[in-house]
């Protein structure tokens, strides 16, 4: 086939390489902003407490996408610091799996606790949390992200004491 032939049935592939326009550009657009998005974190609510002991609580926020018919979810994981200093998820911790924590239409807070069992006489584990998020569109994974937990931020409930947060927690 002569080559002017070959770029000729090549022409149409390339041209609807273009990128999209319309709706569907504006969707993908939001959905890559959902990670930049403040309203993105994951901290430690509970470490440890006279009322929870040997409890670590990780709580999580996530932006809505602005479509009501959208649905967000969030699992929670525990890792702790190990002797080469780097994160390891905790064996026989496992992980909340994902939770539902309702419709995109606005930002969503959710969080789950774990309770330890110390060894003791054995030192103290600095444990943190790690948060995945993911937004749906029926069966359809829109977007997903992970961030591990962070100081600063403030749960809408369940901290202890009021307003406590944190990036680690030491236990044992």
């Amino acid at each position: 086939m002569p080559l002017l032939a070959l770029l000729a049935l090549c022409a149409p592939a390339v041209s609807s390489a273009r990128p999209q326009r319309g709706p569907l550009a504006r969707r993908a657009s939001s959905l890559s902003a959902l990670l930049r998005s403040r309203e993105l974190w994951a901290t430690i609510d509970v470490c440890n407490t006279p009322k929870q002991p040997d409890t670590v609580g990780v709580r999580g926020s996530m932006p809505g996408d602005g479509h009501a018919h959208d649905e967000m979810s969030m699992s929670f994981h525990l890792e702790y610091l190990n002797a080469v200093n780097q994160w390891v998820e905790l064996e026989g911790s496992g992980s909340s799996g994902f939770i539902a924590v309702g419709s995109a239409g606005a930002s969503r807070q959710g969080g789950s606790s774990f309770t330890l069992k110390p060894h003791p006489g054995k030192p103290a584990y600095t444990l943190r949390g790690v948060v995945d998020f993911r937004w749906t569109h029926g069966k359809t994974i829109m977007q997903t992200a992970r961030r591990p937990t962070m100081t600063g931020h403030e749960a809408a409930v369940g901290a202890e004491p009021k307003g406590y947060s944190s990036a680690e927690c030491s236990v044992g």
